[in-house]
């Protein structure tokens, strides 16, 4: 409870509260604003703090898993804040700018992206030297408007198993696209927004910096939890498998000593005396061919 209300105190220091003008509110958001105040909507911050702690749950558990988040936020006021974040945990983001198909045409845009790679491999091992000074500049060029875009997906390789977003009305795309492929969505939720477009939303102001700051961090503390314990269940299962491999080898050790003992053994019972039955079995005497008297070796 102590927990609760000092992160309820920290989301008041940063204005998570604040929500739009009375006029620009949307209806459905009714049951998170607590009251209204000089004609702008107050979020409760009662139902923010357990929003916040059921996205977050849910959120380690995907890190647990190891599967991927996606950070959304192309928002001036957003941008370096979200894409700060990811870096932290080595999530992917899109800050720039959404671009339409990044995740239902997921499979073109990791072509540019295997692009991007190829032209910054050649600006870097020398392969582009060959080039004249202008093709080289172009290339430059290409590079760096990819990486602008592209640059946090790069490390990307299939699609995201959840989408952390933040201002859904903004990233409509990015929730769209999310929604056609089935992938789980978290997201910041003003009073202007629909929280029903979301499965996790968060109520909370999604235009101060210091808000967004406050609610990011949060996800991203409890993401990188779920991944520390991944590593650490990782660790143990690797320390079980060393001891049952040197269990294994024990056991095989002791089984060829216990082999080559009883080799041994049943060599020395083997090689006993013969006359005296020792192993080698009774032996048969050798009858000389006896010849008649008369000297005749023919049948009679």
């Amino acid at each position: 409870m102590e927990q609760n209300t000092s992160l309820q105190q920290q989301l008041l220091d940063a204005g998570v509260h604040f929500g739009h003008l009375r006029k620009k509110w949307n209806p459905k958001m009714l049951p998170y604003i607590f009251a209204e105040k000089k004609g702008i909507h107050i979020i409760d911050l009662n139902k923010t703090v357990d929003a916040l702690q059921e996205a977050s749950a849910a959120l380690k558990q995907i890190a647990k898993s190891g599967k991927k988040i996606m950070f959304v936020a192309t928002k001036k006021q957003a941008k370096e804040i979200v894409s700060e974040c990811a870096h932290r945990v080595n999530m992917p983001f899109a800050t720039e700018r959404w671009l339409g198909g990044m995740l239902t045409n997921f499979n073109t845009v990791r072509k540019s992206v295997k692009k991007m790679q190829s032209i910054d491999k050649m600006l870097n091992d020398g392969s582009a030297e060959s080039l004249t000074k202008k093709e080289r500049l172009t290339l430059t060029r290409d590079k760096e408007k990819m990486e602008k875009v592209l640059g946090g997906i790069a490390q990307l390789g299939r699609l995201p198993a959840a989408l952390f977003i933040v201002d859904i009305g903004h990233e409509h795309i990015a929730l769209a696209e999310a929604k056609r492929l089935g992938i789980t969505t978290f997201g910041m939720v003003d009073t202007n927004s629909d929280p029903n477009k979301v499965d996790f939303p968060i109520p909370a102001n999604d235009d101060a910096t210091k808000s967004i700051a406050i609610i990011t961090n949060y996800v991203v503390s409890v993401i990188a939890e779920g991944l520390a314990e991944r590593q650490a269940a990782k660790d143990e299962e690797t320390g079980s498998e060393e001891v049952d491999n040197d269990a294994e080898k024990r056991a095989a050790r002791l089984q060829a000593e216990a082999e080559s003992e009883g080799g041994r053994r049943r060599g020395e019972g083997g090689g006993g005396d013969r006359n005296r039955g020792g192993g080698g079995g009774p032996t048969k005497r050798r009858i000389p061919n006896r010849r008649p008297a008369g000297g005749g070796g023919g049948p009679r």
